[in-house]
């Protein structure tokens, strides 16, 4: 080969190679750089919107990486170390960053660690050319509370049907007996007992639905416990003398709480209507209310058959009936535990029953007491400690028979 031409070669060679290394180099600089490139930031003021966001939010990338997220999305396990947790969630992000459209759906989560079922709303919006904004909002509660009213309505239908059907086919029966007097006087009585029982049935279930709609009382005015407790007797002094029982009171003075006196006295009047009801006749039903540390204690106390341990922690269902027959004939709905229930929640407090399971029990509902009441009674608090014991315990000073105080 010439010198001269071995001397071209040699310096395209060294030229080729000089490109390649230049060109390798820069390969370099660039995947270097893009491994480096900041990722996009989160447009102004969004950060503080999720701050102050009930439901979940949280703002994406294209590529489905977590910018930015509110404290809610955290706690409800929905991102982890920087990425969606719930795949069907993913999936909705995905879609939305090819088709650049909103993407909803209502999805059944699982919490992380939690065995409850959460139902959410979920969202997916862009948020500008870059982002994508999910937003999930629980509607658990919602779920919830319409499947209460599903049943609610269900039980309700079915119990009418038993009044409605029970008129219908007495009134068939006065229309067969039309030239028997007696039978004519036999058939009405019972249709008016029927009928007693489903007015009784429609004003407990309006009762039940206005309390169910209530939220806890704001500013309520203060309501002396004697006079609730007078009132409650008052209303049921026939109804016990019919049957030969006595109704005794043994009610602290000072004794006051923030509430709806209307609605203390129903939750009264049906703890007593109850022990008048199940108790035999000549026995007697007595009330008693004291201050237990800072709470109030209004105990019903009957020597009726008794409360099974089982059915304890049933009876203040909606319609819960431990003795469905006798409930027919006593004229029981199953609904007067229930409105107690509720009635004492609406004032931030509760209703307990304590029974052996063989002879009486003792209702108590227990009240926030007001501060008027703690100021009066400023020695006894002191005094009555956490060994006092509880109303609603058989060692407990409750009202009996035997109180000293007179029938009102």
């Amino acid at each position: 080969m010439e010198p001269t031409t071995a001397a071209i070669l040699g310096g395209a060679a060294g030229l080729l190679i000089a490109f390649l290394v230049w060109a390798a180099i820069t390969m370099s600089d660039r995947e270097r750089a893009v491994d480096h490139a900041p990722e996009p930031e989160v447009p102004k003021g969004v950060g503080d919107v999720l701050a102050v966001l009930r439901s979940s939010g949280v703002v994406l990338d294209h590529e489905g990486r977590v910018l930015s997220s509110s404290p809610a999305a955290v706690s409800y396990g929905l991102v982890r170390h920087g990425r969606l947790v719930e795949p069907a969630i993913r999936a909705m992000v995905d879609k939305a960053a090819r088709h650049g459209v909103i993407e909803e759906q209502e999805l059944e989560l699982r919490r992380p660690g939690m065995s409850t079922t959460t139902y959410v709303a979920a969202r997916v919006a862009p948020l500008g050319a870059r982002h994508l904004l999910l937003l999930v909002d629980d509607q658990s509660q919602g779920r919830r509370v319409e499947e209460t009213r599903r049943d609610f309505v269900a039980n309700v239908s079915h119990e009418l049907k038993t009044p409605v059907g029970g008129i219908s086919l007495l009134a068939e029966a006065v229309m067969d007996a039309k030239d028997d007097p007696e039978a004519v006087d036999r058939f009405a009585r019972r249709m008016q007992g029927e009928a007693t029982r489903l007015s009784s049935l429609i004003r407990e279930i309006v009762e039940l639905s206005r309390l169910q709609g209530t939220p806890v009382l704001q500013d309520p005015p203060l309501v002396d416990v004697e006079d609730v407790v007078a009132l409650a007797l008052e209303h049921l002094r026939i109804e016990a003398e019919a049957k030969d029982m006595t109704l005794t009171d043994k009610v602290a003075e000072d004794l006051y709480v923030r509430g709806d006196q209307d609605m203390l006295v129903t939750a009264v009047r049906n703890l007593v209507g109850n022990a008048i009801s199940y108790s035999e006749a000549g026995t007697a039903v007595g009330v008693g209310a004291r201050l237990h540390g800072d709470t109030i204690e209004i105990a019903v106390t009957d020597q009726g058959p008794g409360i099974p341990e089982p059915e304890q922690a049933r009876i203040f269902e909606r319609f819960y009936r431990m003795d469905a027959a006798r409930s027919r004939a006593t004229g029981g709905t199953g609904l007067g535990l229930s409105i107690v229930k509720h009635i004492c929640a609406n004032h931030g407090g509760d209703v307990r029953v304590w029974s052996d399971g063989s002879q009486g029990s003792t209702f108590t509902i227990r009240l926030p007491a007001a501060p008027e009441t703690l100021d009066a009674h400023g020695v006894e608090l002191e005094l009555a400690g956490d060994d006092a014991p509880d109303a609603a315990s058989p060692a407990a000073e409750t009202p009996s028979p035997t109180l000293t105080k007179e029938p009102r």
